[in-house]
Parts: structure tokens; sequence; C-alpha cells
């Protein structure tokens, strides 16, 4: 294996992000400071408790989950899709270096920056309200596991775009919506029963409650269920990843 190759990919992300501060991390941390503020300071103090749960508490899990997601999604998609859109991702095509070192350098430098936003804003919580992490093992665990998941989603959709506002689609339009509907502010318990069937098709609700269980030892799904949820979609972007470089979809056009 070519560490070198995977080290100077790396090391090429890494440094964008530095060069992005104010972007890549300082924007993100003031944006959920705000969710809480206004949801966990004002409204919280006003919300009953949540399976023993202060309610701005309860939703730390939730918004980190959301800043997880879509932080990896687009740190990982622009990361290939500039190198596409420029045309240095021949370069790299064209190095003796192979589909899985390219994708472990530019999945593990997106899955490092949205790993460490997530720790920063975990931090950041702190100040606002309570935070209790009764299991930190499984709560680093979810949080590498789902950063490298939809790290390597974001890679795909970084493929598939063939301009900035697809880019931005999928984040948007599809991703962020799922987000606020599985649960990152309320739990799935608190909706009636035909809403709570709908909202166990929502992929989403599996990651945040399994996340919110390292947390406060409660969810909405089991905590078996939530991992295999996790582990069979990052199984699934694997299968697409090793489809897109064995046929070379919109990599060699």
């Amino acid at each position: 294996m070519n560490f070198h190759a995977i080290k100077a990919i790396y090391m090429f992300e890494m440094a964008r992000t530095a060069r992005t501060l104010l972007q890549s991390v300082v924007s993100p941390v003031l944006s959920t400071a705000l969710y809480f503020i206004v949801f966990g300071s004002a409204i919280g103090g006003h919300m009953n408790a949540i399976d023993g749960v202060a309610y701005g508490s309860f939703i730390v899990p939730g918004l980190i989950m959301l800043t997880l997601l879509t932080q990896s999604i687009s740190n990982a998609s622009f990361g290939i899709y500039f190198p596409r859109f420029v045309g240095t991702i021949y370069e790299v095509l064209s190095a003796p270096v192979s589909a899985f070192e390219i994708v472990a350098g530019y999945v593990g430098a997106a899955a490092t920056k949205s790993v460490m936003l997530g720790l920063i804003i975990l931090g950041t919580s702190t100040f606002f309200v309570e935070v209790q992490v009764l299991h930190p093992v499984w709560m680093v665990s979810f949080l590498v596991l789902t950063g490298i998941t939809f790290s390597l989603f974001g890679f795909i959709i970084g493929i598939w775009a063939d301009n900035f506002e697809k880019l931005q689609m999928i984040p948007l339009l599809v991703v962020t919506p799922l987000t606020f509907l599985g649960g990152s502010f309320y739990s799935i318990d608190m909706l009636p029963p035909f809403w709570r069937s709908v909202t166990l098709f929502n992929p989403v609700v599996y990651l945040v409650s399994g996340f919110r269980w390292s947390f406060f030892g409660v969810s909405d799904v089991n905590i078996a269920i939530s991992l295999g949820m996790t582990l069979g979609f990052l199984a699934l972007c694997l299968v697409a990843v090793w489809w897109i470089f064995r046929t070379g979809y919109r990599l060699k056009s």
C-alpha cells in the first residue's frame, strides 16, 4: 500500500480546511450555537423533559448529527468534485495510486474534519446546556462510523455531480430535511402512531437514535438496529465506490 500517496492527498485536503477556516469551522459552530441559544436556552426552559432528559440536553446529539452529516457530505463531495472540475483528477488517476488509496485520502480527510467539528460542537454545547455521555466509547464509535459513511456518500455525490448546483442539491434538499424529520429535535414516540411508522422509513432516525443512546441511554429504536442500519449504509457506499472505479463512471470522461 502506498501510504505516501494517502498522506499526500490527506494532508492536501486538511490544508484546504486551514485556508477556509471561517467557512469550514467557524460558520457551522456559530450556526449550531444559535440552535442551542434558541432551542436549548430560550425554548428548552419551557419544554417538558423527554425520557427524563432536559430538552436542551436532549437535542445535543441531534444537532451534532445534523452538522456531522452535512459537513461530511459537503467536505467529501467538494474535495473530489473540484479536481474533476479543474482537470487535476487525471493526474491522480494516472499516478501509481490505487482506487483504495485515493478514496482513503479524500474520505479520510473529510471524515476527520467532520468528526473534529462534531467534537468542537459537543464542547460548545457544554456552555449552554448540561451534557452527559454515559457511553463515551460508543459515542466516539458512532461519530467516527457516521463520519466515514457519509464522507463516502459525499464522495459518490462529488463523482455524480456535473455542476455546483447538483453538488448542493442532495445535502440541501434530501439530507437536511431527513435530519430535521429524523428525531433531531424530538422523540418519535411523541408522534401519532401513523407518522411514527412513516418516520421509521427515514434512515437518519436510526443514526440519531443510536447516537443519542450513547449520551443518555435512551433511544427511539433498538441500538442493535441503529448500528446495523449504519453498517448497512456503509456497505452500500463501499459497493457504489467500487463500481465507480471499476467502470470509470464520470472519472474517465
